[in-house]
This record gives C-alpha cells, sequence and structure tokens, in this order.
C-alpha cells in the first residue's frame, strides 16, 4: 500500500471543457469534506466536482466515489480505479469540470476524468503507507528528550503533552514499533 507526501495539481481542456485536479491526504472522511470544501469554494460556478477517495480505517478500506451529476460511472468511478490500481490509501483526489459545450460521450468523460486525475497523482510524492498507532504514555521529566529523539527515528510524533508530577505524552507513532516503544519506556 501507498499513500501520498504532499498535494498535486494538474489541469488540462479536452474539446473546450476545461479539467482541474487537485489530490490530498486525508486520514478521515470529515478531512475529506474539508479538503472538498475547501476546493469548490473558489470554483463555485464549476459545471461539476467529482471525487474519489480511499480511506484506512480500524474496520478496512473505505473507498467513496461520486460522478457529481455526469452520467453514472464517467467520473468518480474512473478516479477510484485510478487509487485502486496504485494501491493508494488516504488518499482523496478531486476533479472540477468547467463545461466548454462539446458533449464528450461517456468514453470520452472517462478518460478526461481519469486522465486528469492520473496527472495530478503524478505531481503528487507517492510513498509507502505506513500505518501509524496512537498511544498515551506517562513517563518522568528526564526521559523526555529520549522520547523525543527516539520518535523521531521511528518517524513518529508528539500530539500532545501535559505537565505535572510527571510528563502525560499522546504520541503517534508506526504499529510495527509499538511493542518495542512501549517496552523501552514502560
Amino acid at each position: 500500500m501507498f499513500t501520498i507526501e504532499n498535494t498535486g495539481s494538474a489541469e488540462q481542456t479536452i474539446n473546450k471543457s476545461r479539467f482541474y485536479a487537485w489530490t490530498t491526504c486525508c486520514h478521515s472522511e470529515s478531512e475529506v469534506g474539508n479538503a472538498l470544501r475547501q476546493i469548490a469554494t473558489p470554483h463555485q460556478s464549476a459545471s461539476h466536482l467529482a471525487y474519489a477517495f480511499r480511506i484506512k480505517s480500524k474496520d478496512g478500506i473505505i473507498p467513496r466515489f461520486s460522478d457529481a451529476g455526469e452520467p453514472s460511472g464517467t467520473a468518480g468511478k474512473p478516479i477510484l480505479q485510478m487509487l485502486e490500481g496504485r494501491d493508494l490509501i488516504n488518499v482523496c483526489v478531486a476533479v472540477i469540470r468547467y463545461y466548454g459545450g462539446i458533449n464528450l460521450g461517456t468514453g470520452g468523460l472517462a478518460r478526461a476524468y481519469s486522465s486528469t486525475a492520473r496527472m495530478a497523482l503524478e505531481a503528487s510524492k507517492i510513498m509507502p503507507f505506513i500505518e501509524m498507532q496512537e498511544l498515551k504514555l506517562t513517563i518522568q521529566y528526564n526521559r523526555m528528550d529520549e522520547l523525543t529523539r527516539t520518535l523521531m527515528l521511528l518517524k513518529g510524533k508528539v500530539l500532545d503533552k501535559t505537565f505535572d508530577s510527571a510528563v502525560h505524552v499522546k504520541i503517534s507513532l508506526p504499529v510495527t514499533e509499538t511493542s518495542a516503544f512501549i517496552s523501552r519506556f514502560n
């Protein structure tokens, strides 16, 4: 499985219709909704905003797509097939279409949405997907620097920390490193 590290975008014109695509990393359906609202706001006069995403949840992979008023299966589904074909996880791709007055037909629409999504994905940095786990730990003050260094080496991060007689930290680290990390800091 793979994901993207940064957002990507692309645009192309096909038979006077303009297509704009964006990729973004999202970890939940609410993050997808926020991303789509940010994309849609400056493009309120667009004809269509089709999208697809695949999110990893505790219940498995959640795939969703929307054709946004285009004929069924001609917009969102080709975008989703791009994500599935590249085995991408926690990625949303949105494609906006400004209708140019010339009908593209169902095959032409599917190719246009698919190729614009592909171009945006190619503009993104694709990397292996690392499943992360959140943990809450309580440690002594003198171990905080060690914890921070260890997390940095493991590509984890401190999400939250509170201080009283000890340090209470909420961290995120790769699932594969969890048991060794817990035994080191318990």
